[in-house]
Parts: C-alpha cells; structure tokens; sequence
C-alpha cells in the first residue's frame, strides 16, 4: 500500500486503440497528398484518443510534423517527438507565450501582426503564419501579408485553412485561388492548405505538407476517404449489473423503455458524462460476440442499460464495445465525427 492508499483496480470504461489501423490511415494520407507529406494534427488530445497512445504509432509510421492547439499540449507532445517539429495554431498572445515556445523550442503560429510584431520582439526564430484566405477565424488577414514585420519572419510554414473541404463547395476553389496568390507573395519553406478532407480534393489542394486530422483516427470527412480509412477507436465498457425483467417493468430515468415480455438486461458503465450522451438513448447498440444489442431507455450520468436477452452467457464483468463506427454513428446520433471522437471523457482507459 503506498502513502495516497491501494492501488486502484482496472477502470470498467476503455478505449481500445488499433495501432496498425492509425498507421495505416496516416500511411494512406500520406500516399493521397502526392508530392506533399503528411502530418498530423495531434490537438485536443490526439483526438481523444490520446496523445501518449497515438503520437508513437504515428512516428513510428513516419510522421514528422505535428500541430497541437494549445501551449500545455505541445509540452506533452515535446516529450514525445522533437519540438522542432511542433506547431502550435493559436499563436503567442502574450509575451509569456511567446518566450515559452522559444524556450521550448516549438513554433508558434502567427496570426496577426500583433503576434508577428510579439514574436519579433521575443527574438524570433523559426515561426509558421497563418493566412486567412476566408475562414474569418484566425489568421493574418490578406491585406496585411505586405507588411514590412512579415517579410522580416524566418517563416517555416506558411499555411490557411479550408471552410468547406468536406462539401463540394465553390468556397474551395476560392480559398485555393487566395492561398495561391498567398504563395507567391510570401516567402516561405513551405506551403500548407489541406486538412483531411482536404486532401481527398485532390493534388492542387496539396502544396508542400499536408495537415489531417479527423481520418487518422477513423472518421471520414469525404467519401472519396470511405475505402479507405479504417477505424482506429473501440471504447468499450463492462457489465456491472444483470436484471431480470418482467412484463411491464420499465428502465432508467422517465421510463421511456417498458418491457413487454420478460427480458434480461445489463448496466453498463458508460453514461453522457463519458461521452456516451443521450443521443444514443433508444438508439445506440453494443457489440457482444458478435451480436449487436440495442440500448434500453435513456442514457444517464455514469451508466447505460441494454438488452442482454440474447446473451445468455454475458453476465458481469464481461466487456462490451460501443457500436462506434464514426461515420455511422454520426448519421444515427446527429454528433460530428469529431465530436463523438473528442467527447470521450478521461474515465475511459487508453491503451497502449
């Protein structure tokens, strides 16, 4: 026993990671993006997946470029891969930031020429910029690319960001248009528009290094991508109790579920505060052996009750996987991929 007490016994929530299957997705990506070569976008925690988990397979797989969000996630990627490969997307907006990624040694984004003249000041160094080419989110507004602080940037990336890469929208070929006369106006190592669904848009969208994120790890943002992605994440949750059902009984909060014959049903430890949110109520399925079993009832907090009546030998204990196929799930819950991937909550053990 140590000081904080008793080691802690395995969690009933994991998420299990398919190695072979985000290797193979950055591998594909990186095949699509031509001349380009990928990286990876690894914010937000990898995705949910975890970036302890993924970052490894996907270096391993060949990635050497990487873009997190925040400033604490790219010291969690620096102890993982080298931080000169680390780009941080939100920028220095004060000079506490800008001093720590040079310290850090990662690269900051720049998105404004407060953050150019910030970066400047703090001594410079190796920087990427960001340009809006119609987003209207973050980036340098073209009007402002001339600016005599930008051409004094030793600028390892200059990049922009696609609205509407996962339609077919004539908003790409806009900001492709934009980002072309980007291109020839400011100086740079390289040059990077794409994101997942980006890449699926096809070789003019790719420049220099391409940036995807949500395929990596299973979603499919374009059905060009639909062959070949493959899933990488299976959370799943175990039984905690079995019940026996008679006709009449109901389940969970507001008995929206009522038994009309006798059945036997489990709680699984799954519920919206891990991700698992009310959508899935009365839709979702659990995978045992096979079988898909349907959820009973409305999803709660900490626990989610489904059909075990054809599972006679799933008693508790015993594993269940969420039906977590990202494209489908999103049709069937109305959540984007993205957010199905990124609400999984800390209570889910990552493999690794």
């Amino acid at each position: 026993m140590t000081p904080e007490g008793p080691p802690l016994p395995p969690a009933a929530l994991r998420l299990r990671i398919d190695h072979a299957a985000l290797a193979g997705n950055w591998r594909v990506l990186d095949g699509m993006s031509g001349a380009a070569r990928a990286g990876a976008a690894i914010k937000a925690d990898c995705y949910g997946l975890g970036a302890a988990q993924a970052v490894p397979v996907l270096a391993a797989a060949g990635c050497r470029d990487w873009f997190v969000a925040h400033w604490q996630e790219a010291a969690e990627a620096a102890r993982i891969v080298p931080a000169a490969g680390i780009a941080v997307l939100h920028g220095p907006i004060n000079d506490a930031e800008a001093a720590y990624a040079r310290a850090l040694g990662v690269r900051p984004v720049l998105n404004s020429l407060a953050q150019v003249k910030r970066w400047l000041a703090a001594g410079g160094g190796p920087c990427d910029l960001m340009v809006d080419t119609g987003m209207n989110r973050l980036g340098l507004p073209l009007a402002e690319i001339g600016d005599p602080a930008v051409a004094q940037l030793e600028i390892e990336t200059c990049l922009s960001h696609l609205a509407s890469a996962d339609e077919d929208s004539a908003q790409n070929v806009e900001q492709l248009a934009r980002f072309r006369a980007v291109v020839a106006a400011v100086p740079a190592r390289r040059y990077s528009l794409a994101n997942s669904a980006g890449i699926a848009l096809g070789a003019d969208y790719a420049f220099d290094l391409t940036r995807p994120g949500l395929a990596l790890y299973g979603g499919v943002p374009r059905g060009e991508l639909a062959d070949s992605i493959a899933q990488v994440a299976y959370p799943e949750a175990a039984v905690i109790q079995v019940r026996d059902l008679a006709p009449g009984d109901s389940v969970g909060y507001n008995a929206t579920f009522t038994a009309s014959t006798a059945m036997r049903v489990g709680v699984i430890a799954v519920g919206y505060a891990d991700g698992y949110l009310r959508c899935w109520s009365g839709k979702g399925h659990v995978l045992w052996q096979g079988q898909r079993l349907p959820v009973l009832g409305r999803v709660s907090m900490d626990m989610t009750i489904v059909d075990l009546s054809t599972a006679k030998n799933c008693g508790e204990g015993d594993w269940l996987g969420l039906d977590y196929a990202l494209p489908e799930a999103a049709a069937l819950t109305a959540l984007s991929q993205y957010e199905l991937l990124t609400a999984m909550g800390r209570r889910f053990a990552r493999s690794t």
